[in-house]
């Protein structure tokens, strides 16, 4: 844990894509990236399962297994997680795992994070909380909980959704261990991130969510005679990017 541990750097934030299958990996592998996680509505839409409801952890698992081969240290989105697949993950090669409370109780999810780290205590636990997650927010809230995961033993804490900067900061001077906040496109940058001490930057489905909307695009104009981008990778480096090439 102690090597991807590092990258989370003040003033130099961890800059983490979040992928679906091997390909995409492979991908942002050779783009240069040293860690990768996994986003669990991408696998789990990949496979036709809803997100969310751990509908896809076997699917995950399987993942993993096959992500751990790459030269890049991975951290798995669990979604609520547990400790047999915090255990399941790790054997199979994870650095990290990402769990959220999905705004349940924090008692909760505070035991879930101090029994993960008595029987795991080399992975890296990324709690996350979902008080700004498809909700208004609550940063009295917010900071409660992460105070009480680090607490626990949490070796870093998420906060998805979070996007005014004073609120960042505050969670930043909240915890001593890394925060990990959710890229906005026209909301964030790396830049003011950064200088806010965030120091995991994710993004989470972003990246599948725009593999999607591509694919549409290059279709449609495939369709109405448009011109399609021209810089594709090409057939033989993507037949390359297997786990045993």
């Amino acid at each position: 844990m102690s090597d991807f541990t590092a990258l989370h750097r003040a003033g130099d934030p961890l800059i983490l894509p979040n992928v679906w299958d091997v390909a995409s990996a492979r991908c942002l592998a050779e783009a240069g990236f040293r860690a990768l996680g996994t986003t669990s509505l991408g696998v789990a839409a990949a496979y036709g399962l809803p997100d969310g409801a751990g509908a896809a952890d076997a699917e995950t698992l399987r993942l993993t297994r096959s992500l751990a081969k790459l030269p890049v240290h991975i951290t798995v989105d669990l979604e609520a997680g547990s400790v047999s697949a915090a255990a399941a993950v790790t054997a199979a090669g994870a650095a990290g795992v990402n769990m959220e409370d999905a705004m349940g109780p924090a008692e909760a999810h505070t035991a879930l994070i101090r029994l993960v780290k008595r029987e795991l205590p080399q992975l890296f636990v990324n709690a996350r909380t979902d008080t700004h997650w498809q909700r208004p927010g609550d940063l009295a809230e917010t900071l409660r909980r992460v105070r009480r995961y680090a607490d626990a033993g949490a070796d870093g804490v998420f906060v998805p959704g979070l996007a005014e900067p004073a609120d960042i900061a505050a969670v930043v001077a909240a915890v001593d261990i890394p925060v990990n906040i959710l890229f906005l496109p026209g909301l964030h940058t790396v830049a003011v991130l950064s200088d806010l001490g965030v120091r995991r930057i994710s993004t989470g489905s972003l990246l599948f969510r725009a593999a999607l909307a591509a694919c549409a695009d290059t279709a449609v104009a495939v369709r109405d005679g448009l011109a399609v981008r021209p810089d594709l990778p090409s057939y033989a480096q993507v037949n390359a990017w297997s786990p045993t090439s």
